[in-house]
């Protein structure tokens, strides 16, 4: 299958998931065509030109929708700065001196207020921006007979239809943050139940959210336990674990690429390397070597990456429409920093 067909296919097969899908009514694809018909430029010049100056900000924006959806729904509650009155989740244990991208977000913001003020919640921001850099170059297509907006990756990469109509919250969780973001340490088990515990309780959903470790880089730190074991860890490849070590032993802090082959790509080699034991965390391994359906879904998808591109679609889809704020409820921020009754302080 050429690269044009493939494309062909996975814009007819997400079509009919979104058409098909339950609880999506409220959400659409063209709820800005009006009131703020440059969104996708506005959005597009800012990542490209933040990822032009370093790559590993694609998958950071990536993190940055996942990070919030997970914690009470997809409402922008990731972005809220800690004041003397109001505890964030940013420094939550997953979070802390980790989730990044956050001065991206307050350039597409500041842009946006310019040019369609008080129009575009943070929320929404982040259900778009994170796609616009999967790979170096991604385009906004509009399908003309449906105004659909499909995000398609020029070289080979998930495209799917991303809908609007989120607001903002007003509040945040650090507990839930502590409680419910996936830690690198996880097993199976941990995970699933993490992941039914917001509504994503598929072991698809599992398995094809995971591959976003596909790009992007993890410290040190996180994998000290895993590389440095005595007896070795047996679900990790000796060559692999030499090399994580060496890399390693600059520190803790140190970054290292999730996929040491095609670091800056989104493609499948996320599930090849769980196949030769190379997964950069726990949580990555365990899909594969705990054996079950889990293991399974990593041989099909690394063994055909349009099923993954599926699938990681159908998952992001279900993903961004976890228990959004919409109508009268939550706010449309201002500053995606800080709620619009604070802005004044700062």
């Amino acid at each position: 299958m050429d690269q044009r067909t493939t494309n062909l296919v996975l814009v007819m097969i997400l079509s009919v998931i979104v058409l098909s899908g339950t609880g999506q009514a409220e959400l659409s694809s063209t709820f800005y065509d009006s009131s703020c018909p440059n969104l996708s430029t506005i959005v597009s010049s800012q990542v490209a030109s933040s990822v032009a100056a370093e790559a590993r900000m694609g998958a950071s924006l990536m993190r940055l929708h996942f990070h919030d959806c997970w914690v009470n729904g997809c409402d922008g509650s990731v972005l809220l700065d800690d004041t003397a009155t109001f505890t964030g989740e940013k420094a939550s244990i997953s979070n802390n001196n980790s989730l990044r991208g956050f001065d991206v977000i307050d350039v597409i913001k500041a842009d946006l207020e310019a040019q369609c003020p008080d129009t575009v919640s943070c929320a929404d921001i982040l259900a778009l921006v994170h796609l616009k850099e999967i790979h170096n170059l991604v385009v906004l297509l509009a399908v003309s007979s449906t105004k659909s907006w499909i995000l398609k990756k020029d070289l080979g990469g998930p495209t799917w239809e991303v809908l609007f109509g989120r607001r903002d919250s007003l509040t945040a969780s650090r507990d839930a943050a502590n409680t419910f973001l996936p830690a690198p340490s996880s097993n199976v088990s941990t995970l699933r139940a993490n992941f039914a515990a917001v509504g994503m309780g598929t072991d698809e959903d599992l398995v094809a959210l995971s591959g976003a470790h596909t790009f992007g880089k993890g410290r040190c730190g996180l994998v000290s336990a895993r590389i440095g074991g005595n007896p070795p860890d047996a679900t990790i490849d000796p060559d692999y674990n030499a090399t994580l070590n060496s890399i390693c032993s600059a520190g803790a802090a140190t970054l290292v690429d999730l996929d040491q082959d095609t670091p800056t790509d989104f493609d499948n080699a996320y599930y090849s390397n769980l196949l030769i034991l190379r997964g950069y965390f726990t949580s990555d391994q365990v899909l594969q070597s705990t054996g079950g359906s889990t293991a399974d879904l990593v041989s099909s998808y690394a063994s055909d990456q349009l099923t993954f591109f599926t699938a990681f679609a159908n998952s992001m889809i279900k993903m961004g429409n976890l228990s959004p704020l919409e109508g009268t409820d939550g706010e449309i921020r201002v500053n995606c920093r800080v709620v619009n009754s604070n802005v004044a302080t700062m």
